[in-house]
């Protein structure tokens, strides 16, 4: 005879995502669901676990991620599931890897997905049954990158759009969001989009507008302009009607350093701001392609890769430099193409942004560089034991409400974020007073701490420091939630 509950979780401490402090209680899990919250001492399970109060939280959202391709090459998804992660957005910064349709080598930094033979997902819906068919161990929701737009349209990439591309460029969108895609994003700092104009991105939000979707950019300028690169990414949603994202949220450059008031306090003066939120990441540095107009003799860089010097991986900018008896901007030169960590961030600016009420977490961590940033593996650990546990910059309830509740609501991610009667068995198991990230500069690739069983949609995808098995799905925006089942 068949048990009540696939897995029942006794003497819990509950986060249940919404922010509000934690409760001792059981909860149980039948097939993909919660079905019960309660005193269920009583009751039979397949499985029963006497947490001891150990923390039981819903799995964590990864709001900005570049795994477009990394879920489908590799998709027991350690880094991510590891942390407590169960589903994650891709498709940030301008760059997706579907739909693109490509002739040749993919241009930076469409480059950072993967090769020329990982762009095979000609329309969004190949992608999305892609995901479904190979079951990555995350649930996975997809924007639309405007780069990708670009190129499937435009012969030249380095200049405006014409009338009849961005006609097309609308039209595809606008097809890509009724097969699921959950918004656009755009990465106007970039060289393949930095050509597009205000107009050109306010007629895309339109098609968002009516289609019900979100508006994400990773801002055309971080440094001296990013009041002006907030008010251009305002003026684009208010004419959409839409929702805005402001990813990775940051004051990079140290002339730039210690504005992380001054640009809060506007984002909280505009009329607009009851539809705004950013993301963020809790380290002192971001990490993309090596990019020659950030080459600053006063910002520590580390290569993380390079094609034309392979050997090259894991030094410092400044190091190859004095090796080489040339300046830092001629050495990147000749290290191009190349990747790259800037340590260009004030921390107490980081602390500021990421402790804001309207900021979620996002990693934003590049899965298919060789010597990763170490957010790709520590990023939500991180945010629990050191800025939460440890710091006090925020409770631990307010840390996981930003990487589960305020994530779901802000991505319409139905049935996700939350620990209640009917929401998605997503959910993770963790030591609130040992979760902590191991990941470092110099050893990037390492497990986090105290994370110890992790469950996708009521399957126990990661436990005992090892993947388990996979049950994650495509999750469109719109899709409707389960009915509440009954609260004991």
């Amino acid at each position: 005879m068949d048990k009540k509950y696939s897995y029942l979780f006794q003497n819990a401490l509950i986060f249940d995502g919404s922010g509000q402090a934690p409760y001792l209680s059981d909860l149980a899990l039948k097939d993909d669901l919660v079905c019960a919250i309660g005193k269920l001492n009583q009751e039979q399970a397949e499985f029963i676990y006497d947490m001891e109060g150990k923390a039981l939280a819903p799995g964590f959202i990864d709001v900005h991620t570049h795994d477009d391709n990394a879920v489908l090459k590799s998709p027991e998804c350690l880094p991510k599931i590891s942390q407590g992660v169960t589903t994650v957005i891709v498709g940030n910064c301008g760059l997706s890897a579907a739909p693109v349709r490509l002739s040749s080598a993919p241009p930076d930094p469409l480059n950072l997905l993967g090769t020329q033979g990982d762009f095979c997902f000609p329309n969004f819906k190949a992608y999305v049954q892609e995901v479904n068919r190979v079951q990555p161990a995350v649930n996975v929701a997809a924007l639309v990158g405007h780069t990708a737009l670009r190129v499937n349209h435009m012969t030249d990439l380095y200049r405006e759009v014409s009338d009849s591309e961005l006609v097309a460029m609308k039209d595809e969108l606008d097809e890509c969001l009724k097969q699921g895609a959950i918004g656009l994003s755009t990465g106007l700092a970039y060289a393949t989009a930095r050509q597009s104009n205000t107009e050109e991105v306010i007629e895309l939000a339109k098609v968002l507008g009516a289609n019900n979707g979100v508006y994400v950019t990773h801002l055309r300028n971080e440094f001296d302009q990013v009041i002006e690169a907030i008010e251009e990414a305002f003026s684009i949603a208010e004419s959409g009607d839409i929702p805005l994202i402001i990813s990775h949220l940051k004051c990079a450059g140290p002339d730039n350093w210690g504005r992380s008031g001054e640009i809060l306090k506007f984002i909280e003066s505009s009329p607009y701001s009851h539809r705004v939120h950013m993301d963020c990441y809790p380290y002192a540095a971001g990490s993309s392609t090596l990019d020659l107009g950030q080459v600053d003799e006063r910002v520590k860089i580390l290569i993380t890769w390079s094609e034309a010097h392979p050997e090259i991986s894991a030094k410092y900018l400044h190091e190859i430099a004095q090796e080489w008896g040339l300046s830092q901007y001629e050495t990147a030169q000749k290290l191009q193409p190349a990747g790259a960590v800037y340590f260009s961030i004030d921390e107490d600016d980081m602390k500021k942004i990421i402790s804001h009420p309207k900021t979620m977490i996002g990693s934003d961590g590049l899965p298919h560089d060789p010597h990763p940033h170490p957010r790709l593996w520590g990023t939500f650990p991180r945010v629990i034991g050191k800025l939460a546990r440890e710091q006090k910059l925020m409770t631990v309830s307010t840390a996981i409400h930003k990487m589960t509740g305020l994530s779901a609501k802000n991505y319409k991610l139905r049935g996700r974020g939350s620990l209640a009667v009917g929401s998605f068995a997503d959910l993770v198991v963790f030591d609130p007073e040992k979760i902590a990230d191991t990941a470092t500069f110099e050893k990037p690739i390492s497990l986090a701490q105290g994370i110890e069983q992790v469950y996708v949609n009521g399957v126990k995808s990661f436990a005992e420091g090892k993947s388990q098995g996979r049950n994650g799905r495509y999750v469109a925006g719109k899709k409707k939630s389960h009915n509440l089942i009954n609260q004991t």
